[in-house]
């Protein structure tokens, strides 16, 4: 077995804090998402499995051989360094967390949640002025909304740590863009291909924020 300590990089004498703090920063770092190792992803869930408990974690120490307390200084100096960087890019994560992502992930639900309502009612006479109207003038906000989107995406640099979810958040938005524009051929000339992958374009967007959303939660959790 791998020494946890070093897994997590950490020295022995490391508060719980710490290694929280370490073992958070070091799966957003090698987390699948963000191109990283499923083995190192093992290798880091198995060492806070036994230093994350306070039990297994005196366990462990009792079979471990500390090294000499000189040696330990490094070890300190290194593990309040990671501790800093990892204080530091939690609060970057948070920050564009709160300053970019939450207003664009409201916008796009204002843009995606009334479709189906907007696509039903134009569905019961496509060829009806007043009706093709009120859709175009949806079209139309929601074409604004999305600038605003992209302007806000391009913001604030997406953290590090979270660079798997900002491409998801990227793709999403460019999905939303693409379909709009599909919708918008269809208003021109009433060519069903058109409505129809815009609206499967819309769709799949709406599942690409929900997970989105479901990836939101996770980072809080970590």
């Amino acid at each position: 077995m791998n020494d946890p300590y070093t897994v997590l990089e950490v020295s022995s004498h490391a508060s719980a804090a710490e290694i929280k703090a370490a073992y958070r920063r070091l799966v957003k770092q090698h987390h699948p998402d963000a191109g990283g190792d499923d083995q190192r992803m093992l290798a880091l869930n198995a060492a806070w499995e036994v230093l994350g408990d306070q039990d297994r974690r005196r366990k462990f120490d009792r079979t471990r051989i500390s090294p000499p307390a000189a040696s330990r200084q490094p070890d300190l100096r290194r593990a309040r360094s990671a501790h800093g960087r990892a204080v530091a890019a939690d609060d970057a994560l948070v920050e564009w967390l709160r300053r970019v992502y939450a207003p664009i992930d409201r916008m796009l639900g204002e843009v995606i949640n009334p479709f189906p309502a907007q696509f039903k009612a134009l569905s019961a006479d496509p060829y009806d002025d007043e009706l093709m109207e009120v859709f175009c003038n949806y079209l139309e906000a929601s074409s604004r909304k999305m600038e605003r989107v992209k302007t806000l995406f391009q913001s604030l640099p997406t953290p590090a740590s979270a660079r798997g979810f900002g491409l998801s958040v990227y793709h999403c938005l460019s999905e939303v863009e693409d379909a709009l524009a599909e919708l918008e051929r269809y208003t021109m000339g009433y060519v069903d291909n058109y409505l129809h992958d815009g609206r499967e374009m819309l769709r799949e967007a709406k599942q690409r924020r929900k997970r989105l959303q479901d990836e939101r939660r996770r980072l809080d959790i970590l």
